[in-house]
């Protein structure tokens, strides 16, 4: 019995896994860059770490880059598929602080019940899964309509500025109060979940990365104030993400869920 147990419980962490793994980031070879050179970032579709599977140009809803300057709009020229990973290009201007977002158009997906239990368990939606247990809709399959919507932020040259708190519109979207390479490890930056243009009060975030060496920046929680700003505490050196997942149900639609998902990366040095 104690064998079944543990092969049942191997075989469920198995599921949530894979259908966790579906994050969206985007994420630059450097972070750091000179002014008047070429940017490659990379569109990471699975983790934080890998790609696994490319994002065609048909999806990409808006591509934007908020310079000191104003913001540019590349052409979806600019996006290519290499294997698993898309890539974005673009060009620096003068030094400052940048940041480059992407939004894509909504897709629908169809769930299982088990399934879709894992996704909200592992990806951060313990809200949804809490109610899915409250209605005893936990055996219920679902169909959920999902957008994502991400932004880098990348240091050009030695001069901070402040162009990195500018509101681009997406459904989802974090907004970095304060520049996080203005910090120092142990530093807090605090960030703004908006969600359609409003602030989200106790919105779930999860915070997580990577250090220099490559090792697991431990992923922890937390939730939004009541003006939709969360405290992410930058314990250690490393690259980082910020992400959420708002999800709402839906009725007299053909679907039972809406998700609009956001994510910020940056490093600190």
């Amino acid at each position: 019995m104690r064998r079944v147990v543990s092969v049942s419980l191997a075989l469920l962490l198995i599921v949530a896994a894979t259908v966790a793994a579906h994050d969206l980031f985007l994420k630059p070879a450097l972070f750091f860059v000179a002014p008047n050179s070429d940017v490659t970032l990379r569109v990471l579709n699975g983790t934080f770490t890998q790609s696994e599977a490319a994002v065609t140009a048909d999806r990409v809803r808006d591509l934007s880059v908020v310079t000191p300057s104003g913001t540019m709009h590349p052409d979806t020229s600019a996006w290519r598929s290499q294997g698993d990973t898309s890539i974005l290009s673009i060009r620096t201007g003068t030094a400052g602080t940048y940041v480059a977002g992407v939004s894509t158009r909504p897709r629908v997906l169809r769930l299982e019940a088990k399934d879709f239990n894992g996704y909200l368990a592992s990806d951060g939606v313990p809200d949804v899964l809490e109610a899915r247990r409250r209605n005893g809709e936990l055996a219920t399959p679902a169909r959920e309509r999902y957008s994502k919507h991400v932004k880098t932020i990348l240091q050009v040259g030695d001069e901070r500025s402040s162009a990195i708190e500018a509101v681009l519109g997406y459904p989802a979207e974090l907004i970095p109060l304060g520049n996080p390479y203005s910090l120092r490890v142990g530093g807090v930056l605090h960030v703004r979940a908006l969600v359609d243009g409003k602030p989200v009060a106790r919105q779930y975030i999860v915070i997580g990365g990577r250090t220099p060496g490559g090792a697991r920046i431990a992923q922890r929680s937390v939730r939004t104030d009541t003006a939709g700003v969360a405290r992410v505490t930058l314990a250690s050196r490393g690259q980082w993400y910020v992400k959420f997942i708002h999800m709402t149900r839906v009725a007299e639609d053909s679907v039972d869920y809406e998700s609009k998902w956001a994510s910020l990366t940056f490093e600190i040095r």
